[in-house]
């Protein structure tokens, strides 16, 4: 069934979002299933730690804690499965259906692989990273964050290869397989949360046993599909084990870069969890919660960022540079104005929306304050900093647009972070408006290379 708009929204989307490579029908098929599928990760994610603050501001705290970590080390091998989709995407626009399958299969094996080598050295030395990066903490949260690091690192192989397939997915356009997938994972995450940490009062442990339990079924199911239901991918079980160096090679020119900018961005961001962890339970609390609101926020415009990877990848396989330059500029403009519709909805709801994850009435008032504060700086800043270099690296411009977050990140969001949040006293709100600074600066780079000629010069396929 095709999609149909009124006629004055249908010229609109003609003119916007429509051209030689492909039409507003196929780009709204792709993004409605990842917008669903970002609206079910982060309201799940909302739903968990609403979940974990039943077990109080400590538990919360832990997993806040790890989770920081946890989101710089998968990131990296999350990185090197945008390298594959970029890949896939570009051989898929340029019509070549076997490079389609080995690009699929050269993801898989290479994400695989990276996550169990990192998963084990974090099970291998978790105390002494415990210690080193949040020493500070009191002793309940530590104990709370320990269990979270052992069980998380065992998780990391499920999740790298859901990331993996599904990155390869909305690279040919399958997003409503992607979609599925996710939602088989995320959804029985939710439940199992609701049965060990709600029914079995389990806590921080139920949440560790939840969390593997539905990212193992979420790799069985997508490498179930992959090999008996995919008709596109068409990828089999040997194909795995038998990747050409070239394929990696390629795979590895967008992910490493991409993944070495993860791991500064994220080094960078696990930093300012470090100021704030000094501040106490209540200030890594405060963040937590206003970490996981914001996110809701996000949703349509990350829905965007990745729909872009797919949309730039084959335009630039087809050599239409004028559609890849063209579709940028009309996502970086609906970026902005969902962020200015979602505001608007959501700032008035503040009240109910905090209220679900029970926190402390000291840190009611600075919760509203940096909310408010993001939300007025995502609306001009966030598509240009977010979704303008993942259309760059999907024209193969990774090493420049990794190069420059790592640059931002460190030199505004850090530094500027522990001078504003540290040594000039505003805590958590300090580093929020550090990070707001890093976002102007790094959206502006981005958009002076976009407004050249380099960033589409790479022969990647």
């Amino acid at each position: 069934m095709q999609l149909q708009a009124p006629q004055p929204a249908k010229k609109w989307l003609e003119k916007y979002l429509s051209g030689d490579s492909m039409d507003y029908r196929q780009i709204i098929a792709l993004f409605l299933p990842i917008l669903i599928d970002q609206a079910f990760i982060i309201g799940l994610n909302l739903v968990n730690t609403a979940m974990i603050s039943s077990s109080g501001m400590a538990a919360v705290s832990a997993v806040n804690m790890v989770d920081s970590l946890n989101i710089f080390l998968i990131n990296v091998f999350v990185a090197i499965a945008t390298g594959g989709t970029v890949v896939v995407a570009q051989y898929k626009g340029s019509g070549n259906d076997r490079m389609v399958s080995q690009a699929t299969a050269g993801s898989v094996t290479s994400v695989s692989m990276l996550a169990v080598g990192i998963g084990l050295l974090l099970m291998s030395f978790h105390t002494p990273i415990l210690n080193l990066l949040f020493g500070t903490a009191s002793a309940d949260v530590l104990d709370n964050a320990r269990v979270y690091m052992i069980g998380s690192s065992i998780s990391y192989l499920g999740i790298a290869v859901v990331q993996a397939v599904c990155g390869a997915l909305r690279g040919v356009g399958r997003t409503r397989a992607s979609l599925m997938l996710s939602l088989i994972m995320n959804v029985l995450y939710v439940i199992l949360n609701v049965v060990f940490i709600n029914l079995l009062d389990m806590g921080v442990l139920g949440m560790t046993l939840a969390v593997n339990i539905a990212r193992y079924v979420g790799m069985a199911c997508a490498l179930i599909y992959l090999f008996k239901f995919d008709s596109v991918l068409r990828v089999q079980v040997r194909d795995l084990f038998h990747v050409p160096l070239t394929m990696l090679r390629k795979i590895m020119f967008i992910g490493v870069p991409f993944a070495a900018e993860q791991m500064f961005f994220n080094g960078g961001k696990l930093l300012t969890q470090i100021f704030i962890v000094s501040l106490g339970t209540y200030a890594i609390a405060t963040n937590a919660i206003a970490g996981s609101l914001a996110m809701v926020f996000q949703i349509p415009a990350s829905a965007l960022s990745l729909t872009i990877v797919t949309v730039v990848g084959q335009c630039i396989g087809r050599g239409d540079v004028a559609d890849a330059r063209k579709f940028i500029k009309s996502f970086l403009w609906i970026g902005s104005a969902s962020y200015a519709l979602v505001a608007l909805i959501l700032m008035p709801l503040f009240h109910p929306l905090v209220s679900i994850f029970s926190p402390p009435a000291e840190i009611i008032d600075d919760l509203f304050v940096v909310l408010l504060v993001n939300a007025i700086a995502q609306i001009p800043l966030w598509a240009f900093s977010f979704i303008l270099p993942s259309a760059l690296r999907a024209a193969g411009d990774s090493r420049f647009t990794s190069i420059a977050s790592m640059l931002t990140m460190w030199l505004f969001r850090v530094v500027f972070g522990y001078i504003l949040g540290i040594v000039l006293g505003y805590g958590v709100l300090g580093v929020w408006l550090a990070m707001n600074c890093e976002w102007a600066v790094r959206g502006a780079v981005f958009l002076w290379r976009f407004r050249g000629k380099k960033w589409y010069a790479h022969k990647l396929i």
